[in-house]
């Protein structure tokens, strides 16, 4: 079972005990998953249908309480999902007209006929309830989560540009900041950082998917802290080993041309302390001097070295 389809389950259990946020709910899934049909004489219908038969059991639930009907709902083997069923309910006549109406779904026009409404009308989500209810409905009907181990992405797909920014100015009452792109012949609504999609869980009602979401964002949060530091102590590694290389390579050129002896004594003391402890730090180093020096006087006295390896090979013609 996918990460997103866990956080549908989930959701499809979670009961608002007011009407008017069983409503709210409602029409967010009738506008996400259910289709308009004109019938000729039997006039107005609604199909609404989903693959996923907690989804489906939980709109059958919602138009009994809100409306008091009751619907048949019917499964077919769905081709394009392989083994999975289809599963849809057909609302026909004067019931479907009352369920699109008090959904917000139709609006009745100037000259008496009826037109579909691709806007989020206010009176469906008037209160907190209601808009946390609606965007639960949302992405029960057209919504996926990505896996967080793989990355962060929420999204929900919409048939409509006007009803895809109905979508993101609920997302942004509560400070979510929802990006909307066209694919297709359809509207992406999506998330993208992990404290927005967090948080979004937590609204609409996903707590144990929250919780699942954190650990993973966590454990991944320690591991990408855990590689970083270690790839900087690595390239800090490289570096001081390089660094070692070169003042050695230095100090044993100048012992083969002019002799160690050449030296300044402070610096000659420090060679010959660098050749016998060849794995030492520079702070350790330092310890061995008389008197001893800190980590930057012995960085410094080796740069030193390096300066006067540097201009006998330039003098001797071995650059």
């Amino acid at each position: 079972m996918s990460f997103s389809h866990q956080v549908k389950e989930e959701l499809s259990r979670v009961k608002d005990e007011e009407r008017s946020c069983e409503l709210a709910e409602l029409s967010a899934l009738i506008h996400t998953c259910g289709y308009i049909e004109v019938h000729g004489m039997k006039g107005i219908a609604v199909r609404i249908s989903s693959e996923n038969a907690a989804i489906i059991k939980k709109i059958y639930v919602l138009i009994k309480e809100v409306f008091g009907f009751r619907q048949e709902v019917c499964i077919k083997r769905n081709r394009y999902l392989g083994k999975h069923n289809l599963y849809f309910i057909t609302i026909e006549g004067e019931n479907a007209f009352k369920i699109l109406m008090e959904c917000g779904i139709i609006l009745i026009t100037s000259d008496g006929s009826w037109d579909i409404n691709n806007k989020i009308l206010d009176r469906i989500i008037d209160g907190d309830r209601e808009k946390r209810a609606y965007l639960r409905g949302a992405f029960l009907g057209c919504g996926s989560l990505n896996d967080p181990e793989k990355g962060y992405h929420l999204e929900m797909v919409v048939r409509s540009e006007e009803y895809a920014f109905s979508i993101g100015e609920l997302l942004r009452f509560f400070e979510l900041k929802g990006k909307i792109i066209a694919r297709k012949n359809n509207y992406i609504v999506y998330l993208k950082e992990g404290e927005q999609i967090v948080d979004f869980l937590n609204m609409v009602g996903a707590h144990k998917a929250l919780l699942d979401f954190e650990n993973v964002r966590v454990f991944k949060d320690v591991r990408n802290n855990v590689n970083r530091i270690v790839n900087c102590e690595t390239a800090n590694l490289s570096k001081t080993v390089n660094a070692a290389l070169r003042q050695l390579e230095s100090i044993q050129y100048i012992d083969s041309t002019v002799g160690l002896k050449s030296l300044p004594e402070e610096l000659y003391e420090l060679a010959v302390i660098r050749l016998e402890n060849r794995d030492l730090s520079l702070k350790e180093l330092g310890q061995l001097l008389n008197p001893p020096l800190g980590k930057s006087g012995v960085n410094h006295r080796l740069k030193k070295i390096e300066d006067i390896a540097k201009k006998i090979r330039e003098q001797r013609g071995d650059v």
